[in-house]
């Protein structure tokens, strides 16, 4: 099974494993869910928390993301919608069921449909390259695959889960990094859970969207993980 639950048990299992007693936990985009999703699970075994380009799995921002995010993208969006089946309500989960169609033809076509979406929304820089883990028609398949596989099941989280348990965490330091531009995950999620986590500190990056790569992103990472030294 590849869940969201067994992730976090892999986790701890690796902790467990290395002989670590307590660690910092980092995460960038799903990576922030899963990390906080770990954090609260296990409180105990963190000692401080980073999280950059922060989302919280929260069912609105999956539906902004492949849904509402059209908008702002409306040539792309209207490519990524027309590779699913006419009439398609949910299109993660249309995605979801081409990515796992018997016809390799249908499944490397949705998978290069949802890779081009994806790619497309990453940042806002005019010269920005996706690099060329985006031509390779394996990493395509797998990055395409388990990103539906999870998001068509809502992560397997109650929708607001992660802020729902913030008092688990209440008592460890963190800090959040986060694009002032990033459209994929908007400000709102990280500004959120900075109020309800006293701990966390915000910082965000001017002209900066949901790549860790755009200008002032590495910069204020490094400072945040070099603050808990």
């Amino acid at each position: 099974m590849n869940t969201t639950a067994h992730l976090v048990r892999d986790i701890e299992l690796l902790r467990e494993h290395l002989g670590v007693g307590r660690w910092m936990v980092f995460g960038g985009s799903w990576g922030s869910t899963l990390g906080l999703h770990y954090a609260e699970s296990f409180p105990e075994r963190v000692s401080e928390i980073v999280l950059v380009a922060v989302t919280s799995g929260r069912y609105d921002e999956l539906e902004w993301l492949y849904h509402g995010l059209g908008r702002l993208f409306p040539e792309e969006w209207s490519r990524f919608r027309a590779g699913a089946p006419v009439g398609s309500v949910d299109l993660v989960a249309a995605y979801d069921r081409l990515l796992n169609d018997p016809d390799p033809v249908v499944r490397e076509r949705a998978a290069a449909d949802w890779t081009d979406w994806e790619s497309s929304i990453v940042s806002l820089e005019p010269d920005y390259d996706p690099g060329p883990r985006f031509a390779d028609a394996r990493w395509r398949m797998g990055f395409a695959r388990i990103t539906a596989h999870y998001f068509a099941r809502k992560a397997w989280l109650a929708d607001g889960e992660v802020f729902g348990r913030l008092h688990r965490i209440q008592g460890i330091p963190g800090v959040m990094v986060h694009g002032r531009l990033d459209l994929q995950g908007p400000l709102v999620t990280a500004w959120e859970l900075a109020r309800g986590w006293p701990a966390a500190e915000l910082v965000v990056v001017p002209g900066a969207s949901h790549s860790a790569g755009d200008p002032g992103m590495v910069e204020a990472v490094v400072a945040a993980t070099d603050g808990f030294r």
